[in-house]
């Protein structure tokens, strides 16, 4: 049975609790996914998986998401952020810690209330990013940096060696450097 965003979000607004069997039947494989790619740890992307469902639950209503896809990938994706954070509190995950690095002298890490205009102004500067690359590029970049895929997942998934997946990767960088830069975005790095 494929039922649509639209009555997924109906349901979830009229609180049938249907809807999260719908959701899970829908995204509960893109949810494990990208958990998954975060934590590498099947239990920890289970557990974040369930939280996702019951966050979408506890926000729509009063949010009415223009896409409950990248609406539910945006949560499981802050979710296992979260989690990874407190499971690795002394201890650094490797794959996630490196692929944040890589952005880190693009992009500031804030977990500043206060900066939120700043992080809604930060978020339509990179979504017009987004939007002029090609699409290729558009796709290792999400997939790298949304989605958390390994270097090689992504070259796999896509059928181009890793190098060129690297190769692309450190353009890209430089471009949303530059993109911020003329922007005027202006980047701090360690507060």
């Amino acid at each position: 049975m494929n039922i649509s965003d639209k009555n997924i979000t109906t349901l979830l607004e009229s609180r049938n609790e249907q809807a999260l069997k719908l959701l899970s039947e829908k995204y509960g494989g893109l949810c494990s996914s990208i958990s998954y790619n975060v934590l590498g740890n099947r239990s920890d992307s289970e557990e974040v998986t369930n939280d996702t469902y019951m966050k979408v639950w506890n926000t729509i209503p009063p949010e009415k998401p223009r896409s409950l896809c990248a609406y539910v990938a945006k949560i499981v994706r802050n979710l296992s952020l979260d989690k990874l954070r407190y499971n690795n509190r002394s201890k650094r995950c490797g794959e996630t810690d490196a692929l944040l690095s890589e952005l880190e002298e693009c992009i500031p890490a804030t977990d500043n209330t206060e900066k939120s205009a700043e992080n809604n102004e930060l978020k339509s500067v990179l979504n017009a990013f987004l939007a002029q690359l090609d699409e290729r590029t558009r796709k290792i970049f999400v997939l790298r940096y949304f989605a958390c895929y390994s270097i090689a997942d992504i070259s796999e998934r896509l059928a181009i060696t890793e190098t060129n997946t690297t190769s692309i990767l450190n353009r890209t960088r430089t471009k949303l450097r530059k993109y911020l830069s003329d922007k005027d975005v202006y980047i701090q790095k360690g507060e």
